[in-house]
């Protein structure tokens, strides 16, 4: 969803609040399936540039896995409601700057060695079934084709989450069919 950029920068700003860091140290922060309360922001892929400008994995650096599991995904998930209930009002100026964010990658391209969360049209990648629109990471280059990046590892906890979010999509899809 077009969201997604700006749940990468919130997801960001939740570690850096955490770890201490500033949120352009943190790349790579995954934000996989539907724009609800099912997504699942996924720190594993991600990295942080150090002061000396070398790159480790964000886990190595931040070992709280449990916190990495539980806080950090329901503080993403429910962050939209929570910019209701502390604003009184709508979360669009989060939707406007991640359509400028979003506008800004596609139109430059991503960062060499970076990618960003998209909802795009799947192919199959992830066990996400073909023509599923779902939030996957992507490269863009600089004609602005995008491409789903391969190979990142998944383990039981992502592909359940992975999963749940997929299951929520497919029962939207199915309820607006059965509109029809």
């Amino acid at each position: 969803t077009l969201e997604d950029g700006t749940k990468e920068a919130v997801v960001s700003t939740q570690s850096t609040g955490k770890m201490e860091v500033s949120v352009g140290q943190i790349a790579n922060v995954v934000i996989w399936g539907n724009h609800s309360g099912t997504q699942y922001p996924d720190a594993r892929h991600a990295t942080l540039t150090l002061e000396d400008g070398t790159k480790k994995p964000l886990p190595e650096v931040f070992s709280d896995e449990a916190w990495l599991k539980s806080e950090f995904i329901s503080s993403i998930q429910q962050r939209g409601a929570a910019v209701i209930k502390a604003r009184g009002l709508s979360s669009a100026m989060s939707a406007a700057k991640a359509i400028g964010d979003h506008a800004h990658d596609i139109w430059f391209g991503t960062k060499e060695g970076c990618f960003t969360s998209m909802g795009v049209l799947s192919d199959g990648s992830y066990n996400i079934p073909t023509g599923v629109i779902y939030s996957f990471p992507v490269t863009i280059d600089s004609n602005g084709n995008w491409s789903i990046v391969q190979g990142l590892p998944q383990d039981d906890f992502s592909t359940e989450k992975m999963q749940a979010t997929y299951k929520e999509l497919l029962e939207e899809a199915n309820a607006a069919a059965s509109l029809a």
